[in-house]
């Protein structure tokens, strides 16, 4: 087949372009830096040519609330309509587990309004809520309170996968037919804030001590259990443990 991923350089686009190369598919990497752009529409036509299945690994350059929303809208839009003209029979999306759970963040009001979009065209398709990725553990940390001697972290759970694992699932689905619904998919191992982000900081030596906080925020949002998956979903196999492991040495 042939295969266009949008958003072909970032963290899960290049290990997913690799992937399926090695599959034998004529795998395209789209992003501006190869002329093609969702959020302006420029390069598309061009790129979908012959396109069975277009993936969207894309991600907001900014975090703001305007500017995410109109990232993923606009870039959503522009897309499905390209594809529509192309032909294309299967969109794949990666979305984030509990975005529809969590109205208080903007970032997954635009997540969730980008689902909508993909949900009411025509095209068919599968959205895949992946939970956060450990490659991103530090990043989740700073944005948390801290003095420079503890972190505040929320009493909420969270379940996070490695990015390797969301891209050996990607690659079943997108050579599969089009589930026209939404997985759920997640790291082997739930834990507490507050006992992973302990871990990484040891790990790292890190010596800032974790408090519990009821009133910390997830990139402004209250948090209990909406970062986790709830009923079936699909589970990766690397251990947090095992990873952070194999990453410090």
């Amino acid at each position: 087949m042939k295969i266009v991923v949008i958003g072909g350089n970032g963290l899960i686009g290049k290990k997913l372009v690799s992937r399926l190369r090695e599959r034998g598919h004529e795998t395209v990497a789209a992003s501006p830096s190869s002329g093609v752009n969702a959020v302006t529409g420029e390069g598309l036509a061009e790129v979908l040519v012959g396109a069975q299945v277009v993936v969207d690994v894309t991600n907001s350059p900014s975090f703001e609330d305007a500017a995410v929303l109109e990232f993923f809208e606009k870039s959503s839009r522009n897309l499905l309509a390209a594809e529509a003209d192309a032909g294309v029979a299967h969109h794949v999306v990666v979305s984030i587990v509990g975005a529809d759970r969590i109205p208080d963040s903007g970032y997954m009001r635009a997540k969730v309004a980008q689902e909508k979009l993909i949900q009411s065209a025509a095209i068919p398709y599968t959205i895949v809520r992946a939970t956060q990725f450990f490659e991103f553990i530090e990043t989740i940390i700073a944005q948390f309170p801290t003095d420079g001697q503890t972190v505040h972290l929320p009493p909420a759970f969270i379940q996070p996968i490695w990015s390797d694992d969301v891209v050996d699932t990607l690659v079943d689905i997108i050579l599969r037919a089009p589930v026209n619904g939404i997985i759920d998919l997640a790291g082997p191992d739930r834990f507490r804030f507050e006992e992973i982000i302990r871990q990484f900081l040891s790990a790292t030596h890190d010596s800032r001590q974790v408090v519990v906080d009821s009133h910390a925020r997830y990139f402004g949002a209250a948090l209990n259990d909406q970062l986790v998956p709830q009923g079936n979903s699909l589970i990766g196999s690397t251990r947090f443990e095992d990873w952070l492991n194999r990453s410090i040495a």
